[in-house]
C-alpha cells in the first residue's frame, strides 16, 4: 500500500446524474465538466428508503439498515408507538473512516450527513444534518474553536427558507462561504490521506426551488443557476489544490451523491391511505400521532415508505400473528400497488425487507415493507392526515435510481450507495 496515496471524495447531496450533466454541458458547472471530461460519470442507485440519513449510513458503513441500524429519521418505540429519534451514536459498526483508520489512514470528514453527535475517529469529523449544535459535532474538540471562528454554518435555516425564499439564497451563499473556509483550514491543517466533504445545500434548493431550477421563466431561476455555479466553484478550488499537491499517481479524486431528485406532482399519505383501506385505526380525536393506534390496527407507516406490520410479538398493542405475516404483506402489497391518482399508478414497487435487507442485528427493529413510489408521487406518512392525496409548498422529491458516482475509473455493473465504501477501501489496497 502506497504511504503516500491520498483521495478526495466531495459529495454533493441530492444531484441527480442526469441534472450533473446537464448543468455541465450547460456551462453553468464548468469545473464538473472538466471532472467528467477526463472520469466516468454513471447513475447509482440511493438506499430503501431513498433518504439521506439511511443513504449516508450505508455509504459510511457499506452495510444496510439491518446491520447499521437507520431506518430512517425516525423510529418507533414498540411499547407506547412514540417517535424515536436515531442518531449516529445508534450505528453500532464500524465506519468507512474508523476502517481506513485501521490501515493507517487519517481522514478529514466534513459535513457528513447522519454523524451528530460527533464521535471520533482517526482524523477530524464534524457533522453534518441534522446537527443542531456546533459544540457536539466536532471531533476532536481543539478544532471547535476555529470554526466558531469563522462562523461555521452546519446548514441553512429549513424552517425559515421553506417560507422565505429570499432568505434561503442568502442563507446558501453564506453557509457555503463558511464550508469553503473550514475545507481550506483543515485541508491545510491536517496532515490526511483521505478528505471528504459533502454539500447540502444542493438538496435543500431542490426542495423549496427545484421549479426555479427547471423553468427558465422562473423569477428565481438564475439564482438557482449562481448557486450550483457557486458549487461548482468551490469543486474547482479542491480540485485544483488536490491535483497541485499530488505526487502519488494512485492518488485519486470522487464525487457522489445519496439520492437523485425530481419535482413533486402530489404528496401521498401512506397513514390515511391504510386508514382508509381499513389496515389502520386511530382513536376518535387523538390522532396527531401513532400513539393513539388501537389495537385492531393491521399496519402503520412511518416516513417516507416504511410500512410495519402490527405484530403481537413486537409491539404492545399488536394485533397480528406471525402465522398471518406472509399473506399480510403480500395482500398490502397488491393493494397499495392498486392506488391510482388521475388513473396513473402511484405505487411503482413494494419490497419485503426479507428480500432486500441482509439479515443482520437489526433485522426485527425495521419495517416489514418498503414502498417506492413513481417519480412525482411523494411518500409521506403523518397519522392526522385525512386525504391520501395532498400538497404542501415542497415542489421537489427524492428519487431512487438516479445518484450520481463519478470515478477516477469505471466501475462495472449495477451498484448501489452502500457498495462505495468496499470501493474506497481497495483503493489503499493497491
Amino acid at each position: 500500500m502506497s504511504r503516500s496515496k491520498r483521495l478526495c471524495l466531495i459529495g454533493l447531496d441530492g444531484v441527480p446524474e442526469q441534472l450533473l450533466r446537464r448543468l455541465a454541458n450547460e456551462g453553468v458547472m464548468p469545473r464538473v465538466a472538466d471532472r467528467i471530461a477526463s472520469a466516468h460519470l454513471r447513475s447509482m442507485r440511493a438506499s430503501l428508503p431513498e433518504i439521506s440519513s439511511v443513504s449516508w449510513s450505508s455509504f459510511m458503513t457499506g452495510a444496510d439498515p439491518n446491520k447499521h441500524g437507520i431506518f430512517g429519521f425516525t423510529d418507533i418505540e414498540p411499547s407506547s408507538y412514540a417517535l424515536t429519534f436515531p442518531s449516529f451514536t445508534d450505528v453500532r459498526i464500524p465506519t468507512l473512516w474508523d476502517r481506513l483508520g485501521n490501515r493507517g489512514v487519517t481522514s478529514v470528514v466534513l459535513n457528513q450527513p447522519a454523524t451528530y453527535p460527533a464521535r471520533s475517529i482517526p482524523g477530524v469529523m464534524v457533522s453534518g444534518f441534522v446537527a443542531v449544535d456546533l459544540t457536539r459535532s466536532v471531533k476532536p474538540l481543539r478544532w471547535l474553536g476555529p470554526l466558531q471562528r469563522m462562523n461555521y454554518r452546519i446548514d441553512i435555516d429549513t424552517a425559515r427558507s421553506r417560507q422565505d425564499h429570499d432568505w434561503l439564497i442568502r442563507d446558501l451563499q453564506q453557509t457555503l462561504k463558511t464550508r469553503r473556509k473550514a475545507v481550506m483550514k483543515l485541508w491545510d491543517e491536517v496532515d490526511w490521506r483521505f478528505f471528504q466533504v459533502v454539500i447540502t445545500g444542493t438538496d435543500r434548493i431542490y426542495h423549496y426551488l427545484w421549479d426555479a431550477l427547471e423553468d427558465a421563466q422562473h423569477p428565481r431561476h438564475q439564482q438557482a443557476l449562481d448557486y450550483h455555479h457557486d458549487v461548482d466553484a468551490l469543486v474547482g478550488e479542491i480540485w485544483d489544490r488536490f491535483a497541485a499537491e499530488e505526487t502519488d499517481p494512485e492518488s485519486c479524486f470522487w464525487m457522489l451523491s445519496d439520492h437523485g431528485f425530481c419535482a413533486i406532482r402530489q404528496e401521498v399519505q401512506l397513514n390515511a391511505a391504510l386508514k382508509k383501506l381499513g389496515y389502520l385505526t386511530l382513536a376518535e380525536g387523538s390522532a396527531r400521532d401513532l400513539t393513539s393506534l388501537e389495537q385492531q390496527s393491521r399496519a402503520f407507516a412511518l416516513d417516507p415508505g416504511r410500512i410495519y406490520l402490527n405484530r403481537s410479538a413486537r409491539f404492545g398493542r399488536g394485533s397480528v400473528a406471525e402465522s398471518d405475516v406472509t399473506r399480510l404483506k403480500s395482500e398490502i402489497t397488491d393493494t397499495l400497488k392498486q392506488l391510482r391518482y388521475d388513473g396513473q399508478r402511484v405505487i411503482r414497487d413494494v419490497f419485503d425487507t426479507v428480500d432486500i435487507y441482509e439479515q443482520g442485528p437489526y433485522s426485527e427493529h425495521g419495517p416489514d415493507l418498503v414502498a417506492l413510489a413513481f417519480p412525482g408521487f411523494d411518500l409521506k406518512a403523518s397519522p392526522a392526515a385525512s386525504a391520501i392525496f395532498e400538497r404542501s409548498d415542497l415542489v421537489g422529491m427524492h428519487t431512487y435510481d438516479d445518484a450520481f458516482l463519478l470515478t477516477p475509473r469505471p466501475i462495472k455493473g449495477d451498484i448501489w450507495i452502500g457498495e462505495i465504501a468496499s470501493h474506497l477501501e481497495q483503493e489503499y489496497d493497491k
